[in-house]
């Protein structure tokens, strides 16, 4: 009994860890805005226990404080911490680029990644960004996890969901992403020639450039954080 017991209360924090978190990155908790323990377990439909535990695996990962009988805080994103977001991502996930071209990808994992562009294109064709958005980061985690390289993986998993936050509020501003599919198509086919250089030259444009405009998205709206 003991033994469920300690498994349920697991289960609990978990999910509530994974609920809150989704409220987070999707903006549905925004910047700044901050929630009791009391308010929070409400929101979540959960126990305080549970709900205490998830917040406090969110503030070891940067994405909340706590505050002394104030509950939490939903910490802002800079300008300046969206800038090294990128440029981490741009070199890590160019390297996985190059480390798929390098070591070969099966056919299933490539079908995975044109299905992943092809779901991309389906979007875009009904304007459906939200979607666009989901597929469009699937095939960033494709790229990573089929680079076989476990550290890697775990470096750019914590550094996409940080970005996450950042990418969903300027989906809307942002011109319509075509030329971002098309450069995934050049890498799945840089990386079926078996050209790594190539991979990794094309991915890294790729994420410098969108980089580039959603920070100038945020900048010309007169942000210096979200």
């Amino acid at each position: 009994m003991a033994l469920k017991a300690v498994k349920t209360k697991v289960s609990l924090a978990d999910k509530a860890y994974r609920e809150l978190k989704h409220k987070i990155l999707d903006n549905e908790l925004h910047s700044g805005q901050q929630m009791t323990e009391a308010e929070v377990s409400v929101l979540l439909n959960m126990s305080r226990t549970p709900t205490r535990e998830a917040m406090l695996q969110l503030a070891s990962e940067g994405l909340i404080e706590l505050k002394p009988r104030h509950g939490m805080r939903v910490k802002p994103i800079s300008i300046d911490d969206m800038q090294e977001i990128y440029e981490v991502l741009t070199g890590l996930e160019s390297t996985a680029a190059a480390l798929c071209a390098t070591k070969g990808l099966t056919s299933e994992q490539l079908s995975l990644m044109h299905d992943a562009v092809n779901t991309m294109n389906e979007t875009l064709d009904r304007d459906d960004l939200t979607e666009w958005a989901r597929a469009d980061e699937q095939f960033h985690r494709y790229l990573v996890e089929f680079a076989d390289n476990n550290r890697l993986k775990h470096l750019v998993s914590n550094f996409i969901e940080q970005s996450h936050r950042f990418r969903m509020l300027t989906l809307k501003m942002r011109p319509k992403p075509t030329n971002s599919n098309k450069d995934h198509l050049d890498v799945i086919s840089a990386i079926e020639n078996r050209d790594s250089e190539k991979a990794r030259l094309i991915h890294h444009q790729h994420r410098e450039k969108s980089g580039r405009m959603l920070i100038s998205l945020i900048k010309n709206v007169g942000l210096n954080h979200i």
